[in-house]
């Protein structure tokens, strides 16, 4: 049976892969704009020049907007994935320790107090002051998070569940402090921004994010046997020759960079690091080996394809990202819930 799973889940890898070819594609293919993909290619493809139109709509604006898609959705479910298998719990995700809250923080106080800063800095930031806000409060919660969790050299994941909820509901609460003093512009940005968008993607954005998720996922990948062996305990663990200590602290590293960056591109979007994970460990095993590429194909699919909904459903104007993925996601946790408390049985 294991080998028969570890089949599924290398299979899966090719299925999976071919799934987020066919939805990037037609991510490019979708927009308001009706400027044609097939047009463009074959307009390439005879050697012909594109119009200005064509070049700004599919180079510009859709080409970026797919990259983010995939970085962010990879991050994401990946982060969950590792979440859940540091702390042993199908339903845990990076929200959970408060990165993504530290993020809507840093994001909130580069809105509405960002208009204070002088001229000269604000040149110099643009654009990424929200951005570049975000990432840090996602790593300043991080930092506090494993200085609260760890004593002489040892990290509690149970401390860490505890302090992490504390410190998310510490950066709701100083999010709301400034909040209040928000204007009406500053509302709807916050509020734009909470429900998640890829619609600011740009190529910036993508060089400055692009390296920091490759990376943490990069980094998951050697995650997997260590991930394996905590799921025996951390006696076990270190008894098959598992450094504990450091596989905490890089796991948590690897969520706070990714979950950060992909937080600070695209707002706040649930479901993905939670559902994503799960869903796999149900369809393909829980080897983590196998499992984290699987989880990082599937989560930039999915949010590529709601993303797809966000801009199809009530266009020409977009729909939230977060909105799309909250009312995917829903009925399926809430159906993980009631399967795991065997009131339903498929």
């Amino acid at each position: 049976m294991p080998q028969d799973r570890r089949t599924v889940a290398r299979l899966a890898h090719i299925w999976l892969a071919l799934a987020l070819v066919a939805v990037s594609v037609l991510s490019l293919a979708t927009g308001p704009t009706g400027t044609s993909l097939w047009g463009a290619l074959g307009k390439m493809f005879n050697a012909e020049p594109l119009t200005a139109m064509e070049r700004v709509v599919l180079w510009d604006i859709r080409l970026p907007r797919l990259i983010i898609g995939i970085l962010v959705g990879a991050g994401l479910a990946v982060s969950g994935a590792l979440m859940q298998g540091l702390f042993r719990n199908p339903l845990a995700d990076p929200g959970l320790v408060g990165v993504g809250a530290g993020g809507t923080l840093g994001a909130i106080l580069a809105i509405v107090l960002g208009s204070a800063l002088p001229i000269w800095l604000s040149d110099i930031v643009g654009n990424m002051l929200i951005p570049v806000s975000a990432f840090f409060g996602s790593w300043l919660v991080i930092v506090v998070l494993y200085r609260v969790s760890t004593r002489h050299g040892r990290t509690s994941v149970a401390t860490m569940l505890l302090a992490g909820i504390a410190l998310a509901a510490l950066a709701a609460a100083l999010s709301g402090i400034v909040i209040f003093l928000a204007d009406d512009q500053q509302l709807r940005d916050l509020t734009f921004w909470s429900l998640g968008s890829l619609a600011g993607a740009t190529w910036t954005k993508v060089v400055i994010t692009a390296p920091l998720i490759l990376i943490a996922i990069g980094a998951s990948f050697f995650l997997g046997r260590g991930l394996n062996a905590l799921a025996l305990g951390e006696a076990t663990a270190s008894h098959l020759g598992i450094a504990v200590q450091r596989l905490k602290l890089v796991t948590i590293l690897i969520v706070a960079m990714a979950t950060g960056a992909a937080v600070a591109v695209s707002g706040g979007i649930g479901f993905i690091g939670i559902i994503v994970p799960h869903l796999l460990r149900l369809a393909t095993g829980p080897d983590h080996e196998t499992l984290l590429l699987n989880v990082a194909l599937l989560g930039a699919t999915i949010l590529l394809a709601a993303d797809i909904i966000s801009r199809l459903i009530i266009a020409p104007a977009e729909l939230p990202i977060g909105i799309v993925t909250a009312v995917l996601g829903s009925p399926v946790f809430l159906w993980i819930l009631l399967r795991r408390r065997g009131l339903v049985d498929m």
